[in-house]
């Protein structure tokens, strides 16, 4: 009965490494989409500050002429 049981424990252990190495694996998937919907926030946000500071010069230059 020992080897069974050593077989057993073995593939329990295994189970549960594989276990870890998935939800480990789930978490940095969704970090890295996290992380990807930040970046494009960003992206965002500069180029309508970008978008409103070149109209806001184009304004400005035509109340100059």
């Amino acid at each position: 009965m020992g080897f069974m049981d050593d077989a057993k424990d073995a593939a329990e252990a295994t189970g549960k490494k594989v276990g870890r190495w998935a939800d480990d694996t789930k978490e940095r998937i969704s970090d890295k989409v996290d992380e990807a919907k930040a970046d494009a926030g960003v992206k965002r946000a500069e180029a309508d500050r970008d978008r409103v500071q070149a109209k806001n010069d184009y304004k400005e230059k035509l109340r100059e002429d």
